[in-house]
């Protein structure tokens, strides 16, 4: 059914909300009723069939628990269970949003919103009650590229689009290369902070010593090497978004820091006793499975809780086989601009290798993969032979010992090899190789480099 055809029914205490919905849909759609008293339902409903219902969360100023919006959520589907219901609810309330679709909503908006926005959201819930299929994304926002149109990415922005909104706290799972900063930064583009800092932390990276330095700042003098005042990550984002990446290698000392500002919503600067109030929205991801995160021995679950409103799980590559190819040929428009290598394309053959590498390293690796070939072509066709995989990441059979002890090798050979053109530099050496820096000096370890 189109917007045009629809009847719908908007229930809300707020005559300013009401007005600016009537105005809105006056020229949108078939019929728009209002009504502020929701007392009001169960008449309204048996008098005239809707396609859509827009009903608040609250409706008493004094109880804003959400409590009263299941109720009558709860009782229009039991009147009319074919009915959409899509919920309005406050800014930043994702738990009430969450627990109305569990009760039955179809979608939930969040107040103040975006008409563009809106009429969107009414349209989608008209298409999936017909069984019309929504038109597939390729990005997450106007300044993020996020590639895909497999069933689980599409999931993931219509996630993000949920959320984004929201001053929910977001935990993002997955594996090494799976893009989890892009989908950090794209609900930071899609929040209402997006005007505001974004600030990367790879807190993996940092030391007891420069853990609460780096995040909370220090004062002239606090410690020897503390030549002059600091404004720590927390402060300087304040009003915006805070990413935290690698939030799964903090020390249980760490954890306790982090936690007690996040309780607290302020940081006290070291060498000072201070408190100095913040205003942000955290997002945190990790390439630790949430099971294991969950031992206590390793991470605190109190902790988990407070980063963990909304978990988001990226999946690997290999579990989203439909988006290899146009994530490929989107690196190869990006390198073949970079390399002045124009009209790049694809053998069938090349394709087909790529279609049936396991792609370990993710995303990253495809990144990598696709740069190298467009570099070593001799001519505008990608070839099968010129797309050479990772050795760091290509395994093989644990049951042979020799090629175990060839692999390590080749990837202890590959990492010194790397170090060494870079002279060094650990953060473009694994850039090069397709890894975290955190990953890198595991490797370093690993081989006693």
């Amino acid at each position: 059914m189109s917007l045009k055809k629809a009847s719908i029914l908007v229930i809300d205490d707020d005559t300013d909300v009401l007005t600016a919905v009537r105005l809105l849909l006056r020229t949108e759609v078939k019929e728009v009723v209002t009504e502020k008293n929701p007392e009001q339902i169960p008449f309204l409903l048996g008098k005239d069939a809707f396609d859509l219902v827009l009903l608040d969360m609250n409706f008493n100023a004094s109880i804003n628990t959400g409590n009263e919006g299941i109720y009558w959520l709860q009782r229009i589907k039991k009147i009319k269970p074919d009915v959409s219901v899509i919920m309005i609810t406050a800014y930043g309330d994702i738990d009430l949003a969450v627990r109305s679709l569990k009760e039955g909503a179809a979608d939930f908006v969040v107040k103040p919103w975006h008409n563009e926005k809106l009429l969107s959201t009414l349209t989608n819930v008209l298409r999936n009650k017909a069984g019309v299929p929504q038109q597939k994304m390729q990005q997450a926002s106007g300044n993020t590229p996020m590639i895909g149109e497999s069933d689980v990415m599409q999931d993931i922005f219509h996630k993000i689009d949920k959320i984004a909104p929201t001053d929910a706290n977001i935990l993002i799972l997955g594996e090494n290369g799976t893009g989890k900063d892009l989908i950090a930064t794209a609900i930071h583009e899609q929040s209402l902070r997006a005007g505001k800092p974004f600030i990367k932390v790879d807190v993996g990276a940092l030391t007891e010593s420069l853990f609460e330095s780096e995040l909370f700042g220090h004062k002239k003098g606090a410690f020897t090497d503390a030549r002059e005042d600091r404004t720590g990550r927390f402060e300087a984002a304040s009003g915006g978004t805070v990413f935290l990446d690698e939030i799964g290698n903090i020390s249980l000392q760490q954890q306790a820091k982090l936690l007690t500002v996040l309780q607290n919503r302020q940081v006290t600067k070291l060498g000072t006793n201070q408190p100095v109030p913040i205003d942000i929205r955290l997002i945190c991801a990790t390439n630790i499975p949430l099971s294991e995160l969950a031992n206590e021995s390793r991470f605190r679950k109190d902790l988990i809780y407070r980063i963990n409103t909304v978990e988001i799980t990226v999946p690997p590559l290999r579990k989203r086989k439909d988006d290899i190819l146009l994530l490929a040929k989107h690196f190869a428009k990006i390198y073949s601009g970079k390399y002045l290598k124009p009209n790049i394309r694809f053998q069938e053959a090349a394709l087909e290798k790529l279609k049936q590498y396991p792609f370990p390293g993710n995303v990253r690796e495809l990144q990598y993969t696709i740069e190298r070939a467009i570099i070593m072509a001799d001519s505008d066709t990608i070839e099968a032979a010129d797309l050479l995989f990772s050795p760091i990441e290509s395994g093989l059979p644990e049951t042979q010992e020799d090629e175990v002890l060839k692999l390590s090798t080749m990837e202890k050979n590959t990492i010194m090899k790397v170090i060494d053109k870079h002279n060094g530099n650990i953060s473009k050496a694994a850039k090069e190789l397709g890894l975290t820096r955190t990953a890198l000096y595991r490797r370093l370890s690993k081989y006693d480099i």
